[in-house]
């Protein structure tokens, strides 16, 4: 079963909690900001700095990190909210 996503996540939070993968802030344009990894070759993603982040953002995101880095989204969330 896959764990809840918060409801309460700002995108600065998100961004900060995805260092723990490699993600560092690469550029910011306006309300977005752009994060890069180097783990499992490079990867980038693009997150938007709203507080607090929809739902279905959140979700997409997490989606495409955990199948960048090969692990199941419901790992992920533990790994970054638990």
């Amino acid at each position: 079963m896959t764990p809840r996503l918060p409801r309460n996540v700002s995108g600065r939070q998100l961004a900060s909690a995805l260092s723990i993968f490699g993600y560092r802030v690469t550029r910011q344009s306006g309300s977005h900001q752009r994060l890069t990894t180097a783990i499992n070759g490079e990867h980038h993603i693009t997150i938007p700095v709203h507080d607090p982040l929809k739902l279905g953002t959140l979700s997409a995101i997490l989606s495409e990190v955990s199948r960048h880095l090969g692990i199941s989204k419901a790992e992920l969330i533990e790994k970054l909210f638990q």
